[in-house]
């Protein structure tokens, strides 16, 4: 989800793999084992729960959790809990990474070292605020002057024990003086509008005279400061909770009578001592933010241009996609936007065969086929992963999800084999999963979708070509990605490939790593079976499956999966689960005198349907055909004061749903906007408010069936190839260029140095696929031109936003840290530029 600014959209991502922690303090009772869980929030907001680890102080959950951030937020925060069954989970620490902070860890696992939770400090939001000053002369003509505070608004205050009532306390503060005043209590919003003003008498010194009219004196503005608190009003018997506060010295009002600005909430600064960090233990992370600033498309066009044409140009590796995998330090960093925008545009299949017929001529063995991490390799690992994942999840997750409900024992090692576990049992029990998992793959191939059999089709062709000798390569060129890095990956760690919600426990874990091998051994179609395991309990396993009837399946699975005249996968046509979990939802007033309230159900989404059930497991309450939906957009925090809701309107009347957070409202809104986008009857307009008391909130027509007052927005495609920013993608790849932009140059010197001179290479250059120099040189140049356009526009935007941009505004609040780097960082640049 981009937010637009003036013509730029800015995309914001999120990457974290939790990996483990350690060194918890030891639970008081006696076992001093804890049961221990992390949490992933925007600011106090929760996106994000691992599993729960049981009885340890040193918990490890290697988890992997990515998002697009669809609002702003200030702190990326890492909450660990310990569950307890009779009362609410106590939180043991946490880490709390300020946004600006983030590079800093960038793509480094890094240990960060629990701190303390103090209600003082779990902090969010903003307030507008106005001071005024003016002279008033009393009844005794005596001049004094009165101070007007207007408390205006809040923005983005966190919800408490699932609430937020909120008020506000305004306290002129002095050394000799403390008064305050109290705002009215909003109910039910975490954005309230109070709108109030409080007077307070600010008193004067009798030399005080009408000539030093506001200029007054300064030791009695250093001593005085307005406090703004503010308080969720909660009915538990503990009192209210503290939100956050802001402190203004009156030493802003010298220069004009009257101040107006937006203020970030400031956690409370009591004077207490926290304890030291080492008494929490620490968590191991993995972060990788991403900020993409992307502006309209036709910016791009050069570069964009001089990409998609990559597959045409001869050789390819004279190609600025190849080029881009050339100078990046990893290959998967310029596979990762290369194939998304190439599978936009409709041009990765001939640049994947372009670049995998290279790699072949290139191969002097066939066993080693496609065995290395090439550029090649990752673009089809990445086109498997996007064009894909719907065919792994159709294909495997039943059976995974049996093999993790049964939890048959399966250890099959004998040194390894538990009390009262039976060999021949267990081997029986891994036999049976195998044949279940492997007859679920070979029998898949008319699903397999087109782009991926089209790339399988040129890499056979190319392999028959180079090897003809060999009548296995064929198969072997295809079954390398199919089979060893496309099921055998996910069948290994299913959580990766949200087949599983999370990791699996260790027995299972252990059965799907067996599994796994052997479907590896069973594709690789490898001549001496036996021989491919180094561990003696695995070959004797595999005498099972010597038949040639299982041969005989992959071979059939591969030739139908790589030839070119497949059936549709349209025409098998099975419910598929693309969705479910727990929501609550209003009442739809299905009945007449039926209470509209709200309940917590658990909701399902398949290809066909999306229904709600009162559990996981139960019989559906009510279903929605697809083709019912008619839109599927947010709904206006106003309409029930309740945040993160959405509506799916249909035909007679819209559901109104409230996710658990942002981040799963707005994937529950892309997915049921995704799978309903066919339909012929798709609105238009929609009502952007609820239909309440008579009414709709929004436009105030009377009747329920009036037509929307909003345009619909537009959603995303069904189809993949739209199903991805391409401009997006092209100002990653600029991203990429730009911070290899020596290595480019180096690659212009080797060319020039190729050109001229034939012998030997300098070590330097020797890292370079460069087969025709001046082609590589001229595609060169390109790039660069096209790099340093982009540049510049950049570079322009970044001014003139600066000498807009107002700090105390209500986008860049008083206390915004990145803001004020970024102030820094163009003051010095202006400076460096002068």
């Amino acid at each position: 989800m981009a937010v637009e600014d003036e013509g730029l959209r800015v995309f914001q991502s999120v990457k974290i793999k939790i990996g483990e922690a350690k060194n918890l303090p030891s639970y008081p009772g006696p076992s001093k084992m804890r049961d221990c869980y992390c949490t992933v929030n925007l600011d106090q907001e929760e996106v994000f729960r691992t599993k729960i680890v049981e009885k340890s102080l040193c918990p490890f959950y290697g988890e992997d959790f990515y998002c697009e951030i669809p609002r702003s937020f200030r702190h990326l925060s890492f909450y660990i809990f310990d569950r307890d069954v009779f009362r609410r989970d106590s939180i043991i620490g946490k880490v709390a990474i300020q946004k600006e902070d983030l590079q800093k860890y960038h793509n480094r696992d890094t240990w960060f070292q629990l701190q303390h939770v103090d209600a003082d400090s779990e902090v969010q939001g903003k307030v507008h605020l106005e001071l005024r000053l003016s002279e008033v002369i009393t009844d005794t003509g005596v001049v004094c002057h009165k101070l007007a505070t207007r408390i205006v608004e809040c923005q983005g205050l966190p919800i408490v024990n699932g609430q937020c009532d909120p008020y506000a306390t305004v306290t002129l503060a002095g050394p000799f003086r403390s008064e305050a005043k109290k705002t009215k209590v909003k109910r039910k919003t975490n954005n309230p509008q109070f709108d109030e003003v409080f007077y307070f008498e600010v008193t004067r010194p009798c030399s005080y005279s009408k000539k030093s009219h506001f200029d007054f004196e300064e030791e009695d503005v250093d001593k005085l400061e307005i406090r703004v608190d503010l308080w969720n009003a909660s009915n538990l018997k503990f009192g209210d909770e503290f939100l956050g506060e802001l402190r203004i010295p009156l030493k802003v009002l010298r220069q004009s009578s009257s101040y107006e600005a937006w203020y970030f909430l400031q956690p409370r600064d009591n004077g207490s001592k926290s304890l030291k960090p080492d008494d929490l233990g620490s968590l191991r992370l993995n972060v990788v933010y991403t900020e993409d600033h992307v502006f309209s498309s036709d910016y791009y066009s050069p570069l964009r241009d001089l990409l998609l044409k990559s597959a045409d140009v001869e050789p390819v590796s004279a190609s600025a996609a190849h080029i881009l995998g050339e100078v990046c330090r990893e290959k998967q960093e310029a596979a990762v936007p290369l194939v998304r925008l190439l599978l936009h545009y409709g041009r990765v299949v001939p640049f994947i065969s372009a670049i995998a017929s290279a790699e072949v001529k290139r191969t002097q063995d066939p066993n080693t086929i496609f065995r290395g991490n090439s550029l090649a390799s990752k673009c089809i690992d990445e086109t498997m992963k996007l064009a894909g994942m719907h065919y792994l999840h159709v294909t495997l997750k039943p059976a995974i999800e049996e093999i993790c409900q049964s939890h048959k024992p399966c250890e099959i090692d004998p040194v390894k084999l538990k009390d009262g576990e039976n060999l021949e049992n267990n081997m029986e029990n891994l036999r049976q999963y195998v044949d279940r998992v492997f007859h679920a793959i070979t029998e898949s191939g008319v699903s397999c979708p087109t782009v991926m059999c089209d790339i399988f089709f040129s890499l056979r062709e190319a392999a028959a070509k180079r090897f003809q000798g060999d009548p296995d390569v064929r198969y072997t060129a295809v079954s390398s990605f199919i089979f060893l890095r496309f099921f055998a990956p996910a069948i290994l760690s299913p959580n990766l490939f949200q087949l599983t919600p999370h990791h699996t426990d260790p027995q299972t874990s252990r059965t799907l790593t067996l599994i796994s091998k052997t479907i590896q051994t069973l594709g690789s179609l490898s001549k001496s079976k036996s021989a491919s395991f180094k561990e003696s309990y695995m070959a004797t396993f595999y005498e099972f499956f010597n038949e040639q009837k299982y041969a005989d399946a992959v071979k059939n699975f591969l030739d139908l999966i790589s030839s070119s005249g497949r059936r549709d996968p349209k025409s098998v046509e099975q419910p598929i689960l693309l969705k479910e979990g727990l929501m609550i939802k209003r009442a739809q007033g299905r009945k007449r005198f039926g209470m509209k309230n709200f309940k917590k159900r658990w909701f399902r989404l398949t290809n066909h349907e999306f229904t709600y059930h009162k559990s996981k497991g139960d019989q559906p309450l009510y279903s929605i055909p697809i083709e019912n939906i008619l839109a599927v957009e947010k709904l206006e925090e106003e309409s029930f004061k309740m945040k993160n809701m959405f509506q799916v309107i249909q035909p007679e009347r819209a559901l109104y749903i409230q996710a658990n957070n942002c981040v799963e409202a707005k994937d529950w809104i892309d997915i049921l906007t995704k799978v309903s986008q066919c339909n012929q009857k798709r609105l238009t307009v929609y009502h952007p408010s609820a239909y309440l008391s008579g009414h709709w909130l929004c436009c105030r027509a009377p009747s329920d069936s009036a037509p929307g007052c909003s345009p619909c927005t537009g959603g995303l495609p069904a189809n993949i190839q739209l199903d991805i920013d391409g401009d997006r993608e092209t100002e990653r790849i600029y991203s990429l260029f730009n911070s290899y932009m020596s290595k480019l140059e180096k690659m212009q010197e080797a060319c020039g140095s190729k050109s001229v001179y034939d012998g030997p290479e300098q070590e330097e250059y020797s890292t370079f696929v460069i087969d025709d120099p001046q082609e590589t040189y001229k595609t060169l140049k390109q790039i660069i031109a096209g790099v340093g356009a982009l540049e510049q526009e950049h570079a322009q935007y970044k001014r003139d936003k600066f000498k807009k941009t107002k700090y105390g505004s209500q986008e860049h609040p008083i206390g915004d840290k990145s803001f004020q780097n970024y102030i820094r960082q163009q003051s010095e640049t202006s400076t460096h530029s002068i």
